[in-house]
């Protein structure tokens, strides 16, 4: 079985895997005062300080959560709930965990614009400049595109946007471990990191929040995380994101690499095929993600049949169940036909260049 979906998720690394069982031994409540709780402390803070150097970040201004989710919805509730109304602006092919907060917000009164994106799937920072308003309250726009990779001008429309002074937030889960991520750099006042997407477990990553930067919890309890995350912190599995993100900080090159070397040969033995279409473009796009079209194909259909051979994923995987065309293909100008035929396919560190020559026989076998 040839694992070809790691934008869904990421096996845990063997090196975060023995960190984590390591620190079960650790079972004190990180916020006792005792020897027991002073040991699992220690250890969230080191954590803290791993995941802040692999994004040129302080390590107060690291929030550990549950996930990308939750860190999205924390980073946009969080600052809007601080205005009783205000206007948003955010991108058609943003993740639900940002789509759908943004359409509740829309619900409750708010003012919201969701930018379109040119047949390659990017924002146009001229498109941002036009509908900024007198009292734009936040703009959210994602790092990377989880379906097709396509990487977002963050650092233009950063610009743009301090000029303004308009805080920005950015969905980083796709982006970690697969390309370098500098808040200094982007420039950003919130990012959000999803440690199953970079081999460490599901139910654990984080929000970064420039520091001075205030929001509200969504969540309310005692003063843990800042009181922006109340409840005892998962002392484990922060244990195993900061071991993910220190392994990150060693080896992205050699990552970024591999993830070339893999998935290049994969895409253009794909693209020989008359039947096969790129949705988007080659760059600038995630080392490891394409999305195709197949003349002719189900998706949904086409990844069930092969799926006892080789994993792929038919759009975005936390909605694949659903036979309907993805958002993000039709806000790119794709026609229905096209997005319900459309495969995503992303490569990880794990995966091996015989794994790939084998995946494509198999694919372009079924497709012929």
């Amino acid at each position: 079985m040839i694992y070809l979906d790691y934008n869904a998720t990421t096996p845990v690394d063997p090196r975060v895997k023995e960190e984590i069982i390591k620190t079960l031994e650790e079972f004190g409540n990180p916020s006792s005062n005792h020897l027991f709780g002073k040991k699992a402390r220690e250890l969230i803070e080191i954590s803290r300080i791993k995941v802040a150097k692999l994004i040129d970040a302080s390590p107060q201004e690291i929030i550990f959560t549950s996930g990308g989710t939750e860190s999205n919805n924390l980073a946009i509730f969080g600052r809007v709930l601080c205005f009783d109304k205000g206007h948003i602006i955010t991108s058609s092919i943003e993740h639900p965990s940002v789509l759908n907060p943004c359409k509740q917000l829309q619900r409750m009164g708010y003012e919201v614009t969701f930018l379109p994106v040119s047949s390659r799937g990017i924002v146009d920072p001229d498109d941002l400049k036009k509908v900024i308003k007198k009292n734009t309250i936040l703009v959210t726009i994602m790092h990377s595109n989880n379906e097709t990779g396509m990487l977002q001008p963050i650092k233009e429309i950063s610009d743009i946007l301090l000029e303004k002074e308009i805080p920005f937030h950015t969905d980083c889960a796709q982006s970690i471990g697969k390309v370098p991520v500098s808040v200094k750099e982007l420039k950003v006042t919130m990012l959000t990191m999803a440690g199953h997407k970079f081999y460490a477990p599901k139910g654990i990553g984080a929000l970064y929040i420039k520091e001075g930067f205030i929001i509200k919890p969504l969540i309310i309890g005692a003063s843990h995380e800042k009181g922006l995350r109340p409840g005892t912190e998962n002392t484990p599995y922060i244990v195993g994101l900061g071991k993910a993100c220190e392994i990150i900080s060693e080896e992205l090159p050699l990552i970024q690499q591999h993830l070339q070397n893999v998935t290049e040969p994969l895409l253009k033995g794909l693209l020989d095929n008359p039947l096969v279409k790129l949705n988007g473009a080659y760059l600038p796009r995630l080392p490891n993600t394409f999305n195709i079209s197949i003349k002719g194909v189900i998706a949904d259909e086409f990844v069930e049949k092969i799926g006892d051979k080789v994993a792929l994923s038919a759009g975005s995987a936390c909605h694949s169940g659903v036979r309907k065309p993805s958002h993000v293909l039709l806000s790119m100008g794709l026609k229905e036909e096209d997005a319900i035929s459309s495969i995503r396919i992303s490569t990880g560190k794990f995966t091996t260049l015989s794994e790939v020559n084998e995946a494509l026989n198999i694919i372009l076998n079924m497709i012929n």
